[in-house]
């Protein structure tokens, strides 16, 4: 029995017959050509979703202005701020701090730990718990170049390459250089990472990568760096407070400028929270949950640019928020597991993607928006997808291969994850082959920041997937989770050092917001809409207008 309906195992058919042949190419070292540079520029500027014009417009108001934007980003920075400033009192504190930390994923909890041990009090707020974030979603693995005939040199190429020279180069060099060190802290605290039997590590390619230096722990690599994590912070509470379902939803300033705070909101009991801090960590992920041109998405339920929002509010500017990247490798069968994240370790342990004649029609391993081109051009332009009982279109990613290629198992234990969440609907991947298509997984644009995760604003730290420059214009595989731990440590540490210097604050402030609002009420801009948005709203059409009647 399959939970793959008799006309897709007629498919599977096809994908069987051909992949003797293929495995046996595999086991030889022969691979599907990659794509020239010049075809990789041609089928993004074809294809990928960033490169069309429609669905994007220039934003009207801010240190961007003039920037063409995707739609739902461009409506969320011109919307109010859903805060009643002047309802706000901030002339009593509700929490007084060194540091604020605004998001507990893997970028505040690491910026949280090295501001503790610094002897900083730290209060920590979340939108929903402790650890919910794209970090933790994050599933294949970590980058470090800490192998033989592998240095950050290297890394930094390979990098730099995936960007397509877009990236920002000190950011490019922090990273690629604190790597091995990212590797040890995380050991050092307990993360099971996958080993060989003599204890070395055991690493892999990833698409883009020219030497192999992905650390994994399962398909879970994420989940496992945020226990780690989380575990460390909350054997701290002596310095450290989490606050969760408390979003921050506006920065406060002090009178010459400088970060001060926040203002925080109670998702349960809707009061407000005024908070008074030295410095401040803006690490509150990824916009996957804005759907940008109404692809699904990989991340979790509270990715909606809050951050980003607050930031620009302020007055910072932001780098390559025009840039989205799509997975090539989201699930779009069983309709239940629509987006869900098909980790890239699948194509690096030798799964191929095909298309519905069971043939490979690219690398499987080109950068992650070159693939995504490439199944995009075979589905929409080619034809030759694979139409789904809902009429969703995919291409095979044949799982399968990985048995063949590694010994009957290896699918079970390199990808727990992933063979349970199919196999509850009856379909085994080291048998079957999954369904899949590009879905939105990643915000390669965000608030900008220098090597020292400094924004322009004195006493504003920013860290992790709501910062643009690191990734430029496309991110490798293992970059995300290294970037977090990186930049959130390196925030945590230039905060310890500016709160030290730091003099006395001036009166806090949200003047910055009023001047905000008044700046969309100068552009003409009518929108009902407020931000941060919080949380995505799912409600279908005729549930809202029930509402609002």
């Amino acid at each position: 029995m399959s939970g793959y309906t008799p006309a897709l195992m007629e498919l599977i058919k096809k994908v069987e017959a051909t992949r003797p042949a293929r495995v046996e190419k595999a086991r030889k070292g022969e691979h599907f050509p990659a794509l020239t540079m010049n075809e990789r520029s041609e089928w993004l500027k074809k294809y990928h979703p960033d490169y069309k014009s429609e669905g994007r417009r220039a934003i009207r108001v801010g240190p961007n202005k003039g920037l063409e934007l995707p739609d739902e980003v461009a409506s969320l920075l011109e919307s109010k701020s859903r805060l009643d400033t002047s309802a706000i009192s901030l002339g009593k504190a509700d929490y007084t701090v060194d540091l604020l930390v605004i998001g507990a994923g893997g970028a505040g909890s690491a910026a949280a730990l090295v501001a503790e041990e610094a002897g900083l009090s730290v209060l920590v707020s979340t939108k929903l718990r402790h650890g919910d974030s794209n970090t933790v979603m994050a599933e294949g693995g970590i980058q470090g170049a800490d192998q033989e005939g592998d240095s950050p040199y290297y890394h930094y190429l390979d990098v730099i390459g995936g960007g397509h020279f877009s990236n920002q180069p000190d950011l490019v060099a922090a990273m690629t250089n604190d790597a091995p060190l990212i590797i040890h802290w995380l050991e050092s605290l307990g993360m099971m990472f996958d080993k060989r039997p003599d204890g070395r590590m055991m690493v892999r390619h990833g698409g883009g990568t020219s030497r192999k230096r992905m650390h994994s722990a399962g398909d879970m690599t994420g989940a496992e760096i945020m226990r780690v994590l989380r575990d460390e912070v909350r054997n701290r509470t002596e310095r450290i407070k989490v606050l969760e379902f408390s979003p921050a939803v506006e920065i406060i300033m002090d009178e010459e400028g400088r970060a001060a705070g926040a203002v925080l909101y109670n998702l349960e009991t809707h009061e407000y929270y005024v908070v008074a801090a030295k410095a401040v960590v803006i690490a509150t992920g990824g916009f996957g949950r804005l759907h940008i041109q109404g692809f699904p998405t990989t991340n979790h339920y509270g990715a909606t640019a809050d951050g980003v929002v607050m930031a620009y509010r302020a007055g910072v500017k932001l780098n390559d928020m025009d840039s989205t990247q799509y997975h090539p490798t989201g699930a779009i069968f069983p309709e239940q597991n629509v987006g869900l994240l098909i980790t890239e370790k699948v194509r690096g342990l030798g799964a191929q993607i095909l298309n519905v004649d069971g043939a490979q029609f690219c690398f499987p391993l080109e950068p992650r928006d070159v693939e995504s081109a490439c199944i995009l051009r075979e589905c929409l332009d080619i034809g030759k997808g694979v139409v789904t009982p809902t009429g969703r279109h995919g291409v095979w990613l044949d799982s399968p291969m990985i048995d063949a290629l590694h010994g009957e198992g290896t699918v079970r234990k390199e990808l727990p994850a992933k063979y349970i969440q199919f196999k509850r609907y009856d379909i085994d991947i080291s048998k079957l082959p999954m369904l899949i298509y590009p879905t939105l997984h990643y915000q390669n644009g965000g608030i900008a920041i220098d090597d020292r995760s400094r924004t322009t604003i004195p006493g504003l730290y920013s860290a992790g997937e709501v910062t643009g420059g690191v990734h430029g214009r496309n991110r490798l595989m293992g970059n995300s989770l290294l970037d977090v731990l990186v930049f959130g440590r390196r925030a945590g540490i230039n905060a310890v050092e500016y709160a030290a210097k730091a003099k006395a604050q001036g009166k806090m402030t949200l003047s910055h917001v009023e001047k905000y609002n008044k700046e969309i009420d100068e552009a003409g801009i009518k929108s009902e809409s407020l931000s941060p948005v919080l949380l995505p709203d799912y409600a279908p059409d005729h549930v809202k207008a029930r509402q609002r009647g």
